[in-house]
């Protein structure tokens, strides 16, 4: 078979497999879900075996360990988000009542020192604006979660997924050898050493930007109930969850929580604690946390992170989202690699110093 005979099966096989992920996106969910979590407490399982466990002992330990911990978190935090949720959606209209208010005055603040031409092309550009993103978001979110829409799908997570988890936990040495066994003996190493970076890059941003998450989301939920902002519980975890996306999550969460605290005190005070909190955490995070769980060997820049999320999170849901930072990571390596066979080749070298070099030593 020829290279170009090998790209092109490659070529097929890729658009292939992105057609099936599409179709099966739904049907897929508690699988990767599964296989994530796998990933996750594999190395836990490694060194329960180094103590003496067998794979099936450690494996069944850690999976029930895990999900009895995840049910737990559930049922104790499961009953006040709720309330929470429920009670901030019945004062959504008086909050945007009060924003609309605060709005007309500084309008006619700015209206008073405007042109009214001038004043009527910034409205109708802030229109354009605002009817653009608030359409993109919407699209967005019900691509994230429709997922979640269906009895079929809340079932699958819930029956399928702890299985998935401990098949896949108790076989991933085996599956791991035997996928390493099918590798072209000639490209064996190059493809090994590839998968030692991509894993090095996954485990570096996956599992420590989880842990930089959930401790963000206890930071801010407590700082927020502190200063006594309404919903400061749901408002503060949220976005300690959603800051896996750089800048967007504290972004979302700080916006939100200003403008609460904007309607519901009405005072400069307690509207600058609650912006305190969130500058507190972001200092954390970008001083200690992200620094100590994450590291910078990571190599990957916050803008390909926000482009992966959201690219996936609008083509496949929220399994785009699961998908978004492992493809990217695989894409990173792939493409520092043939980056740096580039450089190494004669078609960057030719004409250079070391062909110059090599052509005087001829």
């Amino acid at each position: 078979m020829t290279a170009r005979q090998r790209g092109i099966a490659w070529g097929i096989g890729f658009v292939v497999f992105i057609a099936l992920v599409f179709v099966l996106r739904d049907v897929l969910l508690p699988f990767v879900i599964g296989m994530a979590i796998a990933y996750f407490l594999d190395p836990v399982c490694d060194k329960l075996e180094a103590l003496g466990c067998s794979r099936m002992i450690a494996t069944t330990l850690i999976t029930a360990a895990f999900f009895a911990l995840m049910a737990g978190a559930v049922v104790l935090l499961a009953p006040p988000l709720s309330a929470q949720m429920l009670a901030f959606i019945k004062k959504l209209p008086s909050y945007a009542a009060t924003l609309r208010d605060y709005a007309l005055q500084l309008a006619s603040f700015v209206e008073s020192r405007i042109a009214a031409e001038d004043m009527q092309k910034l409205q109708e550009i802030l229109d354009g604006v605002s009817d653009r993103a608030l359409g993109y978001l919407a699209g967005l979110a019900e691509g994230v979660f429709s997922g979640f829409g269906s009895l079929f799908t809340l079932l699958s997570l819930a029956l399928i997924t702890p299985v998935v988890t401990f098949y896949l936990l108790r076989d991933w040495d085996r599956i791991v050898a035997k996928i390493d066994s099918w590798l072209p003996l000639g490209k064996a190493d190059v493809i090994r050493e590839q998968v030692r970076l991509i894993d090095r890059t996954l485990a570096g941003f996956a599992r420590g930007q989880a842990l930089v998450c959930v401790l963000l989301g206890v930071f801010y939920a407590t700082g927020l109930s502190v200063v006594g902002l309404e919903f400061g519980l749901i408002v503060g975890f949220l976005t300690g969850l959603i800051s896996f996306v750089p800048y967007f999550g504290m972004i979302v969460g700080f916006v939100t929580g200003v403008a609460i605290a904007v309607s519901q005190f009405g005072e400069l005070v307690p509207v600058l604690l609650v912006a305190l909190v969130f500058g507190i955490g972001q200092v954390l995070e970008g001083n200690f946390l992200t620094p100590r769980l994450v590291g910078e060997r990571v190599g990957l820049h916050a803008v390909w992170i926000i482009f992966a999320l959201l690219a996936g999170g609008a083509l496949f849901g929220f399994l785009g989202i699961l998908l978004a930072v492992p493809v990217m990571a695989v894409i990173g390596v792939l493409a520092r690699f043939l980056l740096g066979q580039y450089l190494a080749s004669p078609l960057y070298l030719s004409g250079g110093p070391q062909s110059g070099d090599a052509k005087e030593d001829e």
